[in-house]
């Protein structure tokens, strides 16, 4: 657990609106030093040109970034017709160039790409090939074949546009290239297009009204410390409220906190079903996600807290008493 300079735990999620330019990890850096903490991650890479939504999670609460039950991303994107370029974006080095006119009238036409598509990770992206990043290769000039991926638009509206340039607002599974979809629209159109702009307005169950500016960050770090910090920090459970509880007392809480495999007969939910539920302690902490397991034993999938002893575990729980073993 990452602790701060007061001595009190450094666990939980903050939501930094990424400003144009930045890294993701470049964000990551600021907030690592800020909060004066090492362990500390974010949830989804964003472009340098873009900006928006970056949730960053610190200590803890890290161990939440893969089991986000709500992990969709929203969009803004400008995009223009009859121009492309080596990285799909306008930053990029122009590689064609077209007076083709797109009329507005054939934008009805995005919403077919509505659904589940396949996409070819850009060469400029952070996917890597054979250990290497894409990008690293595409800096020397190198070009591999990359597999294509599937994911899911949600939904497509164009916002606005004229004269070959507008704004559309997508939804979409993790994992998406707007500028991979903007290009390969501008293909299907034969005018060819880049993206312009992009701002993340959504990631997860996090929007722009739940972000701080860094600058913001800043004045506060010089006013009132990591303390005044501290108390931004969102707890991870806000990721799983979707999940039903599963509500631990006491000697529960002490057996699974130290690896026993819990009857699941003998716990408290709030509702059966089989799927994830989010385990919590009898002081209301978080503990793990967890599922009833075919031999009805209550099994954990990832835990947030780490286990103060080692415990057998296939060792079922037995009249609220657990055998200790040695590392």
């Amino acid at each position: 657990m990452a602790i701060c300079p007061q001595g009190k735990i450094m666990d939980g999620i903050i939501c930094i609106y990424k400003p144009k330019d930045y890294t993701s990890f470049d964000v990551v850096a600021i907030v690592r030093k800020l909060f004066k903490t090492r362990k500390v991650g974010h949830g989804g890479t964003l472009d340098p040109m873009a900006e928006g939504v970056l949730p960053v999670f610190l200590g803890a609460a890290t161990r939440a970034v893969d089991f986000q039950p709500e992990n969709d991303k929203e969009y803004v994107a400008g995009f223009r017709f009859g121009i492309t370029t080596d990285t799909l974006d306008i930053t990029g080095q122009v590689t064609s160039y077209k007076e083709e006119y797109v009329s507005r009238n054939k934008m009805i036409f995005v919403e077919r790409y509505v659904g589940e598509i396949e996409q070819i990770p850009p060469m400029y992206s952070a996917v890597q090939v054979d250990g290497k990043r894409l990008y690293d290769l595409a800096r020397k000039g190198i070009e591999v074949e990359r597999k294509p991926r599937k994911v899911t638009i949600n939904s497509i509206k164009v916002e606005s546009y004229a004269d070959n340039e507008g704004v559309m607002r997508v939804n979409c599974s993790k994992g998406t290239y707007i500028r991979t979809l903007i290009h390969d629209i501008g293909q299907d159109f034969g005018a060819g297009a880049v993206m312009t702009s992009l701002v993340r307005t959504k990631s997860g169950v996090f929007t722009l009204e739940d972000c701080h500016q860094i600058d913001d960050l800043r004045k506060l770090a010089t006013r009132e410390g990591t303390a005044g910090l501290r108390n931004l920090l969102k707890p991870a459970d806000r990721l799983f409220e979707s999940y039903p509880k599963a509500q631990l007392d006491e000697t529960q809480t002490a057996l699974f906190k130290n690896g026993v495999k819990l009857a699941a007969d003998r716990i408290r939910f709030e509702r059966i079903y089989n799927g994830i539920y989010t385990v919590f302690g009898y002081d209301k902490t978080l503990l793990a996600l967890a599922k009833i397991a075919e031999d009805h034993s209550f099994e954990a999938i990832q835990r947030f807290q780490t286990p103060e002893i080692v415990i057998d575990e296939n060792r079922q729980e037995e009249n609220g008493e657990f055998d200790e073993v040695d590392e």
